[in-house]
């Protein structure tokens, strides 16, 4: 029964935490999250992780697409006093990854972004662009030429 009372408490707390809001949510057209890194594994699996936490919230995944990876290239001589001819080159790869979602609520959103956010690998980064949907604002949807003041057109006489 001690564990009964555990989950019952546990239940409870949850259950005082949530705060219910009179305003309305803001409605997000599009999610577009944009992850790079410097290993192609890396970020094949955090696209395979990010996509099934998507499907398992109920999330409609628009799609998903690399673009194309910037390659950095820097060179250095060998030695740093003599033999300018003897060089060595480093390069720096980095990879792309963009998800787009579609259709979500701010807490939708919030929740999915935080677990993906803290289920980030080591060096890899992420970018994220909310595109919200908002109603026209009044001003805008009367036309405008019915506002205008009209000009009446006189005839020159000649």
């Amino acid at each position: 029964k001690s564990t009964q009372h555990g989950v019952v408490t546990l239940v409870l707390s949850l259950k005082m935490q949530v705060s219910i809001s009179d305003e309305p949510e803001t409605l997000y057209k599009r999610l577009s999250l944009l992850v790079k890194g410097h290993d192609k594994a890396v970020l094949d699996s955090y696209e395979y992780f990010a996509v099934l936490a998507a499907k398992e919230l109920g999330i409609s995944v628009e799609k998903v697409h690399k673009p194309p990876k910037k390659i950095e290239r820097l060179t250095l001589l060998k030695s740093v006093h003599i033999y300018k001819k003897h060089r060595v080159q480093y390069e720096m790869r980095t990879h792309y990854m963009c998800l787009e979602l579609k259709y979500l609520t701010s807490s939708t959103a919030a929740v999915y972004l935080e677990y993906v956010q803290r289920n980030l690998p080591e060096g890899v980064a992420m970018e994220v662009k909310k595109t919200k949907i908002e109603k026209i604002p009044e001003h805008i949807q009367e036309p405008v030429w019915d506002t205008l003041p009209q000009v009446e057109e006189t005839e020159v006489k000649s």
